[in-house]
């Protein structure tokens, strides 16, 4: 019994000094790790474009599709396709041959009901002289009374019938309702149009000025509201379907009175000039609204931050070359900086590159600081595109 129990003491002895010796060298080993090079920068005071990215369509202010609106050959057209066109100028005639002969008809049959009027007015006064001697009977006066006024509303009849027949001789010669540019030709001279027939004559669009439209989240359209309410005039820059060059700067106009259900998006629409035509009608582009500017942000190159399970971070450099994970809480970015609303401040020295084996508390070595654009006035522009890219309607302020 004895010996069991001593043999169980030299057992667990023989334990607990094989764990010592591990947790000995496990530190040792530890304490012989290089420091790990990394790079990194230091939070700076800037200004930062806050600004919204999302795609859109160019919207012409007008697009009409021009229609007869009487029944005839057609016999002229006087325009070409393709052609900038004013409004009021020539584009098309139906034959008026039909309404000519119409309104002289007209014309005489109101010659003929003027001149009824006229007897019928003169037997009224004759017999209004003798109604005054009793010399008629009353009902012979009434009647008369009535025939004036009923060729009074045939001569108002006839007049109305020739004001028709020459509205219809106006129609006959199709001019341009809106100035803008005209599309390929829809019917050819020759052809037998009706009122309102499809396809109708020509198609025109108003090229300049022009409007693009584009989907905001409902996420990020309070703040374009409250700057809007407050009278700012904000900035829209369009740029082409991969983002790789810049078309056209215009400003926010109008905001859509209902949110599309399906998508929780509002449609905005803004105004440009388009005074080059670099926008063209039913165009897709990608548009940055700049709602607003913050000034004396603190900022940070965007690798910095973090992101994991914990929520974001940035590796804080101790003045020991050592690092700690800071919390932080980002704001706007433009792909090259991040604003940081809450856990550092100007002058905070963070981690850039080479945080892949980073730990709390680990060893560093600095290799180089990364300059910030915080360093340097910001540019004039609104950030760039990655090429190719393409918002999602959901997309967030500044792609966070």
């Amino acid at each position: 019994m004895f010996s069991r129990k001593f043999m169980a003491a030299v057992i667990l002895l023989a334990l607990i000094a094989l764990m010592l010796t591990h947790l000995l060298s496990a530190k040792k080993g530890r304490r012989g790790m290089p420091p790990q090079v990394v790079t990194v920068a230091h939070a700076k005071l800037g200004s930062m474009p806050v600004v919204l990215s999302e795609p859109g369509t160019v919207t012409p202010t007008s697009t009409v599709t021009v229609l007869p609106q009487l029944s005839g050959y057609l016999t002229a057209v006087g325009y070409r396709e393709g052609q900038d066109v004013q409004k009021g100028q020539f584009l098309a005639q139906i034959d008026p041959s039909q309404y000519e002969i119409n309104k002289q008809q007209a014309e005489a049959q109101l010659v003929r009901d003027q001149a009824g009027l006229a007897q019928a007015r003169s037997d009224l006064a004759r017999y209004a002289g003798l109604n005054l001697r009793k010399s008629i009977a009353e009902q012979a006066f009434t009647d008369q009374q009535f025939l004036v006024q009923q060729n009074e509303a045939t001569v108002k009849s006839d007049e109305a019938s020739i004001a028709q027949y020459e509205l219809d001789l106006v129609y006959c010669h199709i001019t341009a309702p809106v100035s803008g540019r005209v599309g390929l030709r829809l019917i050819d001279p020759g052809n037998y149009v009706t009122a309102s027939s499809s396809p109708g004559i020509v198609v025109i669009t108003t090229m300049r000025p022009t409007t693009v439209e584009f989907p905001v989240p409902q996420v990020s359209l309070a703040p374009v509201l409250q700057r809007l309410n407050n009278g700012a005039k904000l900035s829209v820059t369009a740029y082409n379907s991969d983002n790789t060059r810049q078309i056209a700067t215009g400003v926010l106009y109008a905001v859509d009175n209902q949110m599309a259900f399906s998508t929780g998006t509002v449609n905005l629409r803004a105004s440009f000039a388009n005074d080059d035509e670099a926008l063209y009608p039913d165009e897709f582009v990608n548009i940055k609204l700049l709602v607003d500017t913050v000034q004396h942000a603190v900022l940070v190159p965007a690798p910095a931050v973090q992101s994991d399970e914990r929520g974001d971070y940035v590796y804080l450099v101790n003045a020991n070359n050592t690092v700690s994970a800071r919390k932080v809480t980002p704001g706007a970015g433009d792909g090259m900086n991040t604003v940081i609303t809450s856990g550092l401040t100007a002058g905070n020295t963070v981690v850039t590159d080479g945080m892949d084996r980073l730990t709390d508390g680990a060893t560093i070595k600095i290799a180089s600081t990364a300059p910030m654009a915080a360093d340097s006035p910001l540019p004039a522009s609104l950030p760039r595109f990655h090429h190719g890219q393409r918002r999602h309607p959901d997309s967030r302020i500044n792609g966070q």
